[in-house]
């Protein structure tokens, strides 16, 4: 790609001042203090499962999207983390997005469900880019199943590991989504309480004893290299009190409308490779593969990620230029 390939893809002054303006505002909300531990899940393809952690992202594909994905990690380690997650979104008239989403995640000893709803309004800003702002207010049921600790230790004192409990944890969180037909950047706090977890004196193993705040920002752009293939790079950072920076950092090639084919690194963490079919313009199949690079590698046989896609469209008109977020 030439210099003048990229100059003709590149944003607006505008656009670009938008990106700037959000990018440091998360950068100052989200600087880390704190080392501990990540609870939210991250996700291997989170530029197609943007609504997981931004309700901003409710109703931007003008139609109504529903998508499944299921994420195994660290496949062969005991107690490794699972998570599951359903999203549903559909824009309502010309401005209004709504949106919910259902995830189930599991850590042994701790599993918790949350579901979320999310309003977003649109608002235009150039003749193609329009600026999105969600709010989201939902639950989280978390359980602490501590007495699986003890699990063929009778001879332990029960106190060591406490008794299993659940807590109900409502919340609220908030984004922001621009967006374009090339391009996209976000910034979002899916869930702005830090609710308490412990129990009493028990504290959760690794949590610090409550929900810790978590901001994400994410942004990517859609190159054309030819007539047959796209270019598509992206980045998801995740921030918080608890735990260091955490960046995923992914190259997506777009094959004659159809085919997916990418690769990642995580950083200090794990890379891995990417690939979706796009079975009709409605359906797509994701799948996702992690291999950590830290020294759990010597314990897991990867992580696993499936994703399935459908987008239903009640117009017979073919979408002459489609976004690819």
């Amino acid at each position: 790609m030439n210099l003048q390939t990229i100059y003709n893809c590149s944003l607006s002054k505008r656009d670009g001042f938008i990106s700037i303006l959000m990018f440091a505002l998360i950068l100052g909300l989200g600087s880390p203090t704190k080392l501990k531990a990540q609870q939210d899940p991250m996700y291997t393809q989170y530029m197609f499962n943007t609504l997981a952690f931004n309700p901003a992202y409710a109703g931007t594909k003008d139609v109504l999207s529903l998508m499944a994905l299921s994420r195994h990690q660290w496949v062969g380690f005991e107690g490794a983390p699972s998570t599951q997650t359903l999203t549903a979104h559909s824009a309502v008239g010309n401005n209004v997005g709504l949106g919910f989403t259902l995830i189930h995640d599991r850590l042994d000893p701790t599993q918790q469900t949350g579901v979320y709803f999310d309003y977003a309004y649109r608002i235009r800003i150039t003749e193609n880019s329009k600026l999105s702002l969600g709010i989201r207010g939902g639950f989280n049921y978390f359980q602490n199943n501590l007495s699986s600790l003890s699990s063929g230790r009778a001879n332990e004192d029960p106190s060591i590991f406490g008794s299993d409990y659940s807590k109900f944890l409502p919340n609220v969180g908030f984004g922001i989504f621009y967006y374009a037909n090339r391009f996209y950047v976000g910034a979002s706090i899916p869930k702005l309480l830090e609710n308490n977890l412990n129990d009493g004196d028990i504290e959760v193993l690794g949590t610090a004893g409550k929900e810790n705040r978590h901001y994400f920002f994410t942004g990517g752009y859609v190159f054309d290299l030819n007539n047959n293939l796209k270019f598509k790079p992206s980045i998801l950072a995740r921030f918080t009190e608890a735990a260091p920076i955490s960046m995923d950092i992914n190259m997506n090639f777009l094959i004659r409308e159809k085919l997916w084919l990418g690769g990642f690194y995580r950083l200090e963490s794990s890379f891995g490779a990417i690939v979706q079919y796009q079975f009709t313009q409605q359906f797509k199949v994701g799948y996702g593969f992690d291999m950590t690079t830290n020294d759990l590698s010597n314990y897991n046989s990867g992580t696993h990620e499936i994703m399935l896609q459908y987008e239903f469209s009640f117009t017979k008109e073919k979408v002459q230029n489609p976004r690819h977020f």
